[in-house]
């Protein structure tokens, strides 16, 4: 019984891990299909980071497809720089230095466009809307 058990936790973690690695793949395809629906050029070049190249290599066929079908043109030229990356995520080790928690950035090939889709540009547009609300929120408790 207790190796039936074993057993069974293993496939939940297995299951688990598959799981999340289906969600990643999704998730960076919308975030791919999306920079380049902002975009709307022809040819664009695509950062990311180093750990999530892989990722991104992945899913850029069915970007591209998914793209043109939306926009009903020919699928974009999508050129991933193998030179410059994103920086990597937040970490101990990197803790005061430039950091990326995950996403993209797509720019025209010109470089006059750019489409920054990281989570922390995100995070950063969320921050300054709620803003108003922080500053209202502290000065409430700060004359409390």
């Amino acid at each position: 019984e207790y190796s039936m058990q074993l057993n069974a936790s293993r496939i939940k973690v297995l299951q688990a891990q598959d799981d999340l690695v289906s969600n990643m793949m999704e998730a960076a395809s919308k975030e791919v299909l999306n920079s380049l629906l902002r975009l709307k050029e022809p040819a664009v070049l695509l950062r990311c980071r180093k750990d999530d190249h892989h990722l991104v290599e992945s899913v850029l066929e069915s970007a591209k497809e998914e793209y043109a079908q939306k926009l009903q043109v020919h699928p974009p030229e999508i050129i991933v720089d193998h030179h410059i990356y994103l920086p990597p995520g937040p970490g101990h080790h990197n803790a005061h230095g430039p950091s990326c928690s995950g996403g993209v950035v797509v720019a025209s090939r010109d470089g006059k466009i750019v489409c920054e889709n990281t989570l922390d540009a995100r995070l950063d547009v969320v921050f300054r809307k709620k803003l108003p609300e922080i500053r209202k929120q502290l000065v409430s408790q700060v004359a409390a």
